[in-house]
C-alpha cells in the first residue's frame, strides 16, 4: 500500500516551525499467518534532503513488534509505531528513499495501517491538502494541528520550570482554562493572565505562521453536579450570566482576534464533565445525585452547551472540541449511543448545528491510558472474554484510543459530520515507573491476566482526583492515529484536581470526598478507595509533590 504526503507537519512549540516535507510511504508485508514481516520505504519527494527522519504509524490490531528491526531503530507504545532513521540512512536525499523493516507477531487479522507520518507531516491527500503550505492564511482545515506550532502557557511554564527537573517539559504547549468570568481578564488559579493578553502572546509566538491556541470554556450553571471539588461560581439557573458574561464577552474578544489575525487556529474546548452526567449521574440510575437531575430537569447544561457552540461557531479561526468523557465512563453500552444522542440534541439546539462541532476530546484532565499495549478487549483466557473480568466489568473499551475511535463512529451514526476529529488529553495518563507493567499477566484466570497486564495503576476506573502513581503521557502530538487530531495536554499537569480536604474559599468549589486518600469509595466507583495524594490544594492550584509524581512516572520518561 503506497500512501502520498505533502505538508508541514507536527505538533510544535513556541515559536519553533517544521520545514515542509514532500513523502510517500509504501508499505508491505510478508506474513505467514501468526506474523509477519513489514517492510517500509520512504520516499523523499521534496526539493530538499530529509536530514534525519521519524516515521509514525499505528495498528488496529494486537500486531506486536518482535526484535529491534533493521536500517532503523524501531519502538513500539501500545499500537503506535515510532522508526527512526539510523546511521547511513538517516539523510534521505531529494528524490530517493530509505527502507527499513522489522518482524511483527499478531493474532486474528493483520489490517494494514491506514496513515503514516514522516517528521510529523501525516500522509495522505497528496498536494494542497488540509494544513498544506499551499493553504492561504486563515482558511479552515481539516485538522488545526497539523503544520501548526501550539502556544505554550507563560504562566503554567514559569510554574513548571520552577519545579526541579521541570525545566524538561516547561516548553511543551499546555490548554488556557476560562473557569469563571474573571478569568477573562485574568486572575484565576491557573492563570493570572487574561484572555486577550494570552491571544497577544500567542501571536508573538506564532511569529506569522499558523499557530494553535487551546483554550477550555468551563463555567456552566451548577458546574460538574456530580463532583462538588469542581463546582464553579454560577448557579444552577444563572443560565443568562453565562451567556452575557462569560460566553459572550469571550466570543467578542476572538472575533476580534480571529479577524486580525487569520494564522491563528483556536481550538476551543467545551465544557469538560457536562453533558456526560446528564447520562449516567441522574435518577433512576443507583449512581444519581438530585444536583445533576436539577440540570437535567432545567435543560441549562444543553442551552449552555448549545449557545457557547453557536457563538464560536460563527467565528472562522475557531475550532470547538466537545468534551465527552473517558472509555471509563462513557464505554459501557448503554452509556454510549446515549451520550451520542444528547450530543447531537446539543448541537442542534438553540441556533447550534453539526458544523460548529469540529471534533471531540476523551480523558480531559483525566488519568485512563492511551492505549493498553499488553491486552485487549477481544481476548480472553480460559475461555473467559476479559469483558468478563472485574477490572473491565463488560466495558467495551480497555484505553482511551480505541474508546475515541469508537465513540467517533457512534457520533457518525447519530449525524455528526464524518470528518469530525477526536482529541486524547494525555497530560497525566502515562502511568510510568517501577511498578508499570512490561508484558502481559499470567493466564491462570481471567482477572490475574488483566490485572498484570494493565497500565492503569488506578484502583478503579472511576477514579479521578490526584491519582497516585500517576506519570506524564505522551507528550503533544499531532495527528498521531488516523481520526485522532492530537494527543494534547489540556490539564496542565502540576494543577490540581481538587482539595484532599475541606478549604473555605471564594471560588466555589466544594469538598470532594473522591479526593480524600482515607475515602472508601461509593457505588460510582464500586467502592474502592479513591487513591487521591494527601494535602492537595484547591482545584486549579499548583500542586508541588503531583508534580514530581509526575515526571518521576512520566512515559515515554523523560
Amino acid at each position: 500500500m503506497a500512501v502520498s504526503a505533502l505538508g508541514t507537519g507536527g505538533m510544535l512549540q513556541g515559536t519553533a516551525n517544521a520545514a515542509a516535507v514532500a513523502c510517500s510511504v509504501d508499505y508491505t508485508t510478508n506474513d505467514w499467518g501468526s506474523g509477519f514481516t513489514a517492510n517500509v520505504s520512504i520516499s523523499n519527494e521534496g526539493t530538499t534532503a530529509l536530514d534525519g527522519w521519524t516515521l509514525t504509524y499505528s495498528y488496529t490490531g494486537n500486531q506486536r513488534l518482535s526484535g529491534s528491526g533493521w536500517n532503523g531503530v524501531w519502538s513500539q507504545s501500545g499500537r503506535n509505531v515510532t522508526v527512526q532513521g539510523n546511521g547511513w540512512n538517516a539523510n534521505i536525499p531529494a528524490g530517493r528513499s530509505a527502507s527499513t523493516g522489522a518482524n511483527f507477531s499478531y493474532s486474528g487479522t493483520n489490517a494494514a495501517p491506514t496513515s503514516f507520518s514522516v517528521n510529523g507531516t501525516v500522509c495522505g491527500d497528496e498536494g494542497g491538502g488540509p494544513g498544506d503550505p499551499g493553504d492561504p492564511p486563515g482558511d479552515r482545515v481539516d485538522n488545526p494541528y497539523v503544520g501548526a506550532g501550539v502556544y505554550v502557557n507563560p504562566d503554567w511554564s514559569a510554574k513548571a520550570a520552577a519545579e526541579p527537573g521541570g525545566s524538561a517539559i516547561a516548553d511543551e504547549p499546555t490548554a488556557v482554562w476560562l473557569d469563571s468570568i474573571g478569568a477573562i481578564t485574568g486572575g484565576s488559579a491557573g492563570n493570572s493572565t487574561g484572555l486577550a493578553d494570552h491571544l497577544d502572546n500567542a501571536v508573538e509566538q506564532a511569529n506569522g505562521q499558523p499557530f494553535v491556541f487551546q483554550m477550555v470554556t468551563y463555567n456552566l450553571p451548577g458546574r460538574d453536579c456530580a463532583a462538588l471539588a469542581s463546582n464553579g461560581q454560577l448557579g444552577p439557573d444563572e443560565i443568562d450570566r453565562y451567556k452575557n458574561e462569560f460566553i459572550d464577552p469571550i466570543a467578542d474578544i476572538l472575533q476580534e482576534y480571529s479577524a486580525a489575525h487569520p494564522n491563528l487556529r483556536i481550538v476551543n474546548i467545551i465544557e469538560i464533565d457536562s453533558l456526560p452526567n446528564l447520562v449516567t449521574n441522574v435518577s433512576p440510575r443507583e449512581t444519581f445525585t438530585p444536583e445533576c437531575d436539577e440540570m437535567k430537569a432545567n435543560g441549562n447544561y444543553v442551552e449552555g452547551v448549545s449557545y457557547a457552540l453557536s457563538q464560536f461557531g460563527a467565528i472562522g479561526t475557531v475550532y470547538n472540541y466537545v468534551d465527552a468523557g473517558h472509555y471509563g465512563w462513557i464505554g459501557w453500552d448503554d452509556n454510549l449511543t446515549a451520550s451520542a444522542q444528547l450530543f447531537h440534541q446539543a448541537a442542534t439546539t438553540n441556533g447550534a448545528s453539526v458544523d460548529d462541532v469540529h471534533g471531540f476530546i476523551v480523558n480531559t484532565a483525566n488519568y485512563g491510558p492511551t492505549t493498553e499495549p499488553y491486552y485487549t478487549i477481544n481476548d480472553s483466557i480460559n475461555g473467559t472474554s476479559v469483558r468478563q473480568s472485574d477490572w473491565v466489568d463488560w466495558n467495551r473499551y480497555v484505553d482511551n484510543q480505541s474508546f475515541a475511535l469508537g465513540f467517533r463512529q457512534e457520533l457518525i451514526s447519530q449525524g455528526f459530520d464524518s470528518g469530525i476529529g477526536m482529541l486524547i488529553d494525555t497530560s497525566r495518563n502515562g502511568w510510568g515507573g517501577p511498578d508499570r507493567p512490561t508484558g502481559p499477566g499470567p493466564q491462570t484466570d481471567v482477572n490475574a491476566y488483566v490485572e498484570g497486564s494493565r497500565l492503569d495503576g488506578r484502583f478503579q476506573a472511576g477514579n479521578w482526583c490526584n491519582q497516585s502513581g500517576a506519570g506524564l503521557g505522551e507528550r503533544p502530538t499531532a495527528a498521531p492515529v488516523s481520526g485522532i487530531d492530537a494527543y494534547a495536554w489540556i490539564k496542565p499537569p502540576g494543577e490540581s484536581d481538587g482539595a484532599s480536604q475541606y478549604i473555605e474559599n471564594p471560588e466555589g468549589k466544594g469538598f470532594d470526598r473522591m479526593c480524600d486518600p482515607t475515602y472508601e469509595g461509593n457505588p460510582r466507583n464500586n467502592y474502592n478507595m479513591s487513591g487521591a495524594l494527601p494535602n492537595a490544594p484547591l482545584a486549579g492550584h499548583w500542586f508541588s509533590a503531583q508534580f514530581q509524581e509526575l515526571l518521576d512516572n512520566a512515559y515515554p520518561p523523560l
